[in-house]
């Protein structure tokens, strides 16, 4: 069975430093979690690209709350993409509707061919999942080019969308990737894989902390766990690994979130 990659959903430094301590394909690196995720700090990714071995999608979004952009906040985003692309991004990840909820094509379009001009990946977020129709979605997504498309299956969780999710990846047929997310965790993703027939999967395996103030973060102990669940669906994800002290370490240290986890905590 072919092996399941991963792409974790991260918000800070450490949530890459964690993330990157597991056979992980990929990480889509934001901000604001607590907002659904908006566009990451010069800082934060320039130190991201220095310590990260996998490919880095940078999320591109002004503001939480909805995907109709003015002009002002659009050409913001174009700069923003243009920028992280230009340091090497290996992708954007954003999303455009109009006011009629159904994707914005033609500004799809423009920010899938920067991205293509830099070689790079155009990936439409779960603004996908409050398009009016999925099916329309899609073919509107394909012919704007972008290249793999986040989504929940047009419900609140990636389980609950499992039938959507399968018929998505069916549509599809290769024309551009279907990236199940929303809800994945350790005790589900068995079921979300056999159910779709997905080969990969976006989670943010977060848990929450307390500083003042909650706040969302990488859990290296459900990161732990859903690879031991990969393990038993695929062979290729079961190559056992030699626990370095400092991975020892970080997991002795991560057993502190039990104390906060909530069954809310992951929904990207």
């Amino acid at each position: 069975m072919k092996k399941i990659n991963v792409e974790v959903c991260t918000g800070s430094l450490q949530d890459v430093i964690t993330a990157c301590r597991f056979p992980i394909a990929r990480i889509e690196l934001n901000t604001a979690l607590e907002l659904g995720g908006l566009t990451p700090s010069a800082g934060l990714f320039l130190k991201v690209k220095e310590i990260c071995p996998v490919p880095v999608m940078c999320m591109v979004r002004p503001r939480g709350s909805g995907f109709c952009y003015s002009e002002t906040e659009y050409e913001q985003m174009l700069r923003d993409a243009q920028w992280l692309l230009e340091h090497c991004a290996g992708g954007i990840v954003f999303g455009f509707l109009n006011e009629k909820d159904s994707v914005d094509t033609e500004r799809t379009r423009k920010m899938a061919d920067l991205i293509h001009s830099f070689g790079k990946t155009a990936v439409f977020h779960k603004a996908f999942d409050l398009a009016r129709d999925a099916d329309t979605a899609l073919e509107d997504l394909i012919s704007c080019h972008v290249d793999r498309i986040l989504t929940s299956g047009h419900k609140d969780t990636a389980l609950e969308g499992t039938n959507t999710l399968k018929h998505l990846l069916e549509t599809a047929d290769g024309k551009t990737e279907i990236l199940p997310g929303g809800g994945i965790r350790s005790g589900n993703v068995l079921q979300i894989l056999t159910e779709t027939g997905t080969k990969q999967i976006h989670l943010s395996a977060s848990v929450r902390l307390q500083d003042h103030g909650s706040y969302q973060a990488v859990s290296a102990a459900e990161l732990n766990a859903l690879f031991s669940v990969l393990n038993t669906y695929s062979h290729e994800n079961s190559e056992e690994r030699e626990l370095t002290g400092a991975d020892i370490e970080m997991l002795r240290e991560d057993r502190f979130e039990e104390g906060f986890q909530s069954s809310e905590d992951e929904e990207r």
